[in-house]
């Protein structure tokens, strides 16, 4: 998914001013993942296996 971005440029020298049209684009994703979002998320990682990961989870 792109974004185009449209500007209108004043470029200012000491003798002339110029009007310049410049358009680019952005990238904004590169995948879309399709399907159903999750209710919850966890991210246990660095967390010690002693034990403590179900009292966090309850």
């Amino acid at each position: 998914m792109y974004l185009q971005v449209k500007c209108n440029v004043d470029i200012v020298t000491p003798f002339d001013s110029i009007e310049k049209n410049i358009t680019n684009q952005v990238l904004l994703m590169e995948n879309i993942i399709v399907g159903k979002i999750p209710d919850t998320y966890y991210n246990l990682e660095g967390m010690e296996s002693s034990g403590d990961t179900l009292n966090v989870l309850q």
